[in-house]
């Protein structure tokens, strides 16, 4: 499976990467994934990446009409490059603050920043792990402070469109599973087990949401 970045168009999918569509879900002071629909498998496809297409999620050309300026401006460096270090006693954090207002890392007894301070309570811990692992962007991932062993999800390779109720909007491609990402200039980005992409154009760090759709108001169209 790979997603390639078409310059000033779609992300075209290769290797029958299942697509879906999920809504961010409050469930008392957390919130969840709840899957709403998924899309018949194919081979290949390309996802709309301008946020005009009229035939969501599907690119349908209106990159062109629009005059899309998809140019990437996203950093190449590593992710333990970019990161600021939250250390706790029980477990680290990385934060690269590749924000896509997803909002999962915040838990009944706090926000994931909070938590890691209070990680030498292994219940808090393990709620900490919890608000990271959560994080469709990728942004956030724990480490073991004793043997420095990261805490990541074992996720199965999938595309989701995500949605966001609460806030009245659609939000980014939330990737995961490991799935290679290749840009317009044929290089390929640092493999990473979680990231979101943006599809509703407006992005100040393309090809990743910034959370500009919430700014926008950005709507896909599915019914």
């Amino acid at each position: 499976m790979s997603i390639t970045i078409v310059e000033n168009g779609p992300y075209v999918v290769n290797g029958s990467a299942p697509l879906l569509e999920e809504a961010i879900t409050p469930v008392g002071g957390h919130r969840e994934y709840r899957v709403r629909r998924t899309f018949p498998a194919t081979q290949t496809y390309a996802l709309c990446r301008c946020g005009r297409t009229k035939t969501p999620p599907f690119c349908d050309g209106s990159h062109v009409t629009a005059g899309f300026d998809g140019t990437e401006t996203a950093s190449r460096e590593s992710f333990e490059e970019r990161a600021d270090v939250y250390p706790g006693p029980g477990a680290y954090l990385l934060d690269d603050n590749r924000c896509a207002f997803a909002r999962f890392c915040h838990r009944e007894d706090g926000d994931v920043w909070t938590l890691t301070e209070l990680s030498g309570d292994e219940r808090l811990k393990e709620e900490a792990i919890k608000a990271s692992s959560d994080c469709p962007a990728g942004r956030l991932v724990h480490y073991d402070t004793a043997d420095g062993a990261p805490y990541e999800p074992v996720l199965d390779p999938a595309i989701s469109l995500l949605e966001d109720p609460e806030e009245g909007v659609s939000g980014p491609l939330y990737v995961r599973g490991g799935i290679p990402l290749i840009s317009a200039d044929g290089s390929t980005y640092e493999l990473r087990n979680r990231y979101a992409l943006c599809r509703c154009g407006a992005s100040r760090n393309k090809p990743f949401c910034d959370a500009m759709h919430v700014s926008i108001g950005f709507s896909d169209g599915l019914d």
